[in-house]
């Protein structure tokens, strides 16, 4: 029986396959009970995924996590702070700015607004709206002061001195001058210029340029992962037949 529900059964299996399902490790095990199961992987350094519902289990020594402590293997999402929630934590104690919703899940590539309601109703987290969007702070008040007057500062930022060469152009005149320059894009362009004036103001700026724009935040993130991975397709950036017409070369009359 001890040999059936072995939990060096389990680390040799993850160390093979890297991660897997509670099913998967359940047929490992014999198919024990369910506290028999949660009894064996609890001998063991393990983590759970916080994406796919934590349903995805690997060893901390088999995690290879960025710097930013995160983990994806196989499409499947792993933190070193834990679950979602706890993950979630961490990055906004942590940001220089606090987060939005968005610009977090852009981060860690899963939806994150109803665990960062969550944190802020368990009172882990507090939010605040401050511009065009809701940001969630450290409950510290003295760290939420410091996140507040950085974002606050890169909302007064402005955009036109970061795209237009004459400092004496007024703001609202800049701003008019780039909606009408985007009503000429189509919409893989405007995406694109979207997502590389993003990449000038760097955190923050997916949420930003889309108030200013009238675009998702998600569709200027999207221009901008584009971007950062040279995903661009020449194809369609021109219509058939566009440019000059042919000339028709005129005869001399004899």
């Amino acid at each position: 029986m001890g040999a059936r529900y072995s939990p060096d059964a389990l680390a040799e299996f993850l160390k093979r396959h890297k991660i897997a399902t509670r099913e998967q490790l359940e047929e490992v095990l014999g198919d024990p009970a369910r506290c028999t199961f949660f009894r064996k992987l609890g001998q063991l350094e393990y983590l759970s995924s916080y994406s796919h519902r934590g349903m995805y289990y690997t060893l901390k020594s088999v995690a290879r996590f960025s710097s930013a402590g995160l983990w994806e293997c196989k499409s499947v999402w792993f933190s070193r702070f834990g679950n979602l929630l706890d993950t979630a934590e961490a990055f906004v104690q942590r940001a220089e700015a606090g987060y939005s919703a968005a610009e977090l899940m852009d981060i860690v590539h899963v939806k994150t607004k109803h665990a960062l309601g969550q944190l802020c109703r368990d009172g882990r987290l507090q939010r605040e709206k401050i511009g065009p969007s809701y940001v969630y702070l450290s409950l510290d008040d003295d760290v939420a002061r410091r996140q507040r007057k950085v974002r606050e500062a890169h909302g007064r930022q402005s955009f036109a001195a970061l795209i237009v060469k004459n400092p004496k152009l007024a703001e609202e005149e800049a701003k008019a001058a780039i909606l009408l320059f985007c009503s000429i894009l189509d919409e893989k362009q405007r995406r694109l210029y979207a997502g590389l004036e993003s990449l000038k103001l760097g955190h923050g700026g997916d949420v930003h340029i889309a108030s200013l724009l009238g675009m998702d935040p998600h569709t200027v993130a999207r221009g901008r992962q584009e971007l950062m991975g040279g995903e661009l397709d020449s194809e369609g950036l021109r219509t058939e037949g566009g440019g000059r017409l042919p000339q028709e070369k005129k005869l001399r009359k004899s």
